[in-house]
């Protein structure tokens, strides 16, 4: 089904806007009619200076700059995604992760969401509509110990929060949805997977399979595409999906062996 126009007029941020899953969203939202501006660090080519606010968001300081530009450039925000997280953690298992890879992983992955919605949600409040999207992670369930463990707390953290955030503003006019996705294949992880088939000497496909078998296989065969991500997302922002809220949607090829 087009999205085409479907969110015209609406308003809309995205954050870690610039690469992988953010991108592909920001680009499916600016193709269904939305005035999208996306935050992260830094800009990629494809993005215009207009919709772009460059911040730290890990930080304060960086969150309320974000607040700040969305106010002034769009008087308001219909829509709030929150796609910016991650790990750079080492392996190594609980033993390597002190206080500062903890702290790292909260401030990535929990604590920017907070603060955004914190200060952006009372307008919607006000104006009794808007949708709030929560980019969780399959690891919030079914974690890696090696070296993502502080990353898969924070993200069942932001699940936790997202669901107690629902059952607040729902009855408010603001839908909070959470997406799970497990294995999406970013130009990240289009890197990890040659690095992998470089150092055992293996084919790309090889490769893949190293992954998925990490992860516990994938039914489906392969990870998914970050277009599939933003399409769920589209969904789930529009009108069509106005009687959703509070639930989480797992994008993972089948990748969790449980419902």
């Amino acid at each position: 089904m087009s999205a085409t126009f479907e969110l015209q007029g609406l308003r809309a941020l995205v954050t870690g806007g610039t690469k992988g899953v953010g991108k592909a969203v920001v680009a499916h939202l600016c193709e269904a009619g939305a005035n999208v501006l996306a935050t992260a660090r830094s800009r990629s080519d494809e993005l215009s200076e207009e919709r772009f606010i460059g911040a730290d968001i890990t930080t304060v300081e960086g969150c309320k700059a974000v607040v700040d530009a969305v106010l002034d450039r769009l008087g308001g925000v219909d829509i709030i995604v929150h796609v910016a997280g991650g790990s750079s953690a080492p392996a190594g298992g609980f033993r390597v992760l002190d206080d500062d890879e903890w702290n790292k992983a909260l401030n990535l992955n929990l604590f920017p969401a907070v603060r955004i919605d914190r200060a952006l949600l009372p307008s919607m409040v006000e104006q009794r509509s808007g949708v709030i999207i929560h980019v969780t992670s399959i690891q919030r369930q079914l974690p890696l110990p090696e070296a993502t463990i502080a990353y898969a707390a924070a993200k069942a953290a932001l699940s936790n929060y997202g669901k107690a955030l629902s059952k607040e503003v729902s009855p408010k006019g603001v839908r909070v949805v959470r997406v799970s996705p497990g294995w999406v294949e970013t130009e990240a992880a289009e890197n990890l997977v040659a690095r992998i088939a470089g150092q055992n000497g293996i084919d790309m496909d090889d490769a893949r399979k190293v992954i998925m078998d990490s992860l516990g296989g994938i039914p489906l065969g392969r990870p998914c595409a970050p277009q599939e991500v933003a399409e769920l997302i589209g969904f789930l922002v529009s009108a069509r999906a106005s009687a959703i809220t509070g639930t989480e949607y797992v994008i993972d090829g089948g990748t969790v062996p449980t419902a």
